[in-house]
């Protein structure tokens, strides 16, 4: 368990959504300073706990230049990403391989630049935030990139634990945000997705699932596959 109290966060995608939720959240909770990161820093909320990082997580000079920049950090929250949710089939090729730039290779771009200094800073934790859709393939592209990012987060759970780094990841449904606005849906709060979140950091856990929909699909992966897709039970077998 890691707690967040009088430790340095580093925070992607900080500017807005969860993102800023997150920031709120680790200042409620005592943070030492917060490093919000974000392509353009000046997005980035005033507050005197709270240092702007210019960071671009598909740029890997941009996530060290950061690294060399920040040297005391011990909690890593992976949370910039991007929807585009591309047929895989008949899809726009670029599109996806940008999505899986930003939420695969991003994330593990920063982890790899950010994990040297919380292993030298006595251990800490990184946490994730994956998706639903890590389980259900219906977001096109998006949970192709989810998908992976979840096996990858696994995969480096096993490799840092051996430097006192706990790793979490985080799922959720539908979040009330400007990416669901048109969404006539129930949605859980970004300040409570914060919340859950970090409640999980701190008590040890290595998954977060944030949401009722979470749970039901999680349970369900050990069961048939017609269960998480309806429309496989009525194909016809010729």
């Amino acid at each position: 368990m890691t707690k967040i109290h009088d430790r340095s966060v580093l925070v992607t995608g900080a500017n807005r959504g969860l993102g800023r939720a997150f920031v709120a959240e680790a200042l409620s909770r005592g943070a030492r300073t917060v490093y919000a990161a974000a392509r353009d820093a000046s997005t980035i909320v005033d507050h005197p706990q709270v240092v702007p990082v210019t960071l671009d997580v598909t740029d890997p000079e941009s996530v060290y230049a950061a690294a060399q920049y920040v040297g005391d950090v011990g909690v890593l929250i992976n949370n910039a990403g991007i929807y585009l949710g591309e047929s895989p089939l008949t899809g726009d090729l670029g599109k996806m391989r940008r999505e899986l730039e930003t939420n695969l290779f991003g994330p593990l771009n920063v982890t790899r630049a950010f994990a040297p200094t919380i292993a030298a800073n006595g251990g800490g934790a990184v946490l994730n935030v994956h998706s639903v859709l890590s389980w259900l393939a219906v977001g096109g592209s998006y949970s192709v990139s989810k998908a992976a990012m979840w096996s990858a987060t696994n995969a480096m759970r096993l490799e840092l634990a051996e430097q006192n780094i706990q790793v979490v990841g985080l799922h959720l449904a539908y979040m009330d945000t400007d990416m669901t606005a048109g969404l006539d849906v129930p949605k859980i709060s970004a300040p409570e997705v914060a919340r859950l979140a970090f409640d999980g950091v701190e008590s040890g856990a290595t998954e977060v699932l944030a949401d009722d929909v979470s749970r039901t699909v999680k349970a369900a992966l050990a069961g048939e596959l017609e269960a998480l897709y309806p429309q496989l039970a009525a194909q016809v077998v010729g």
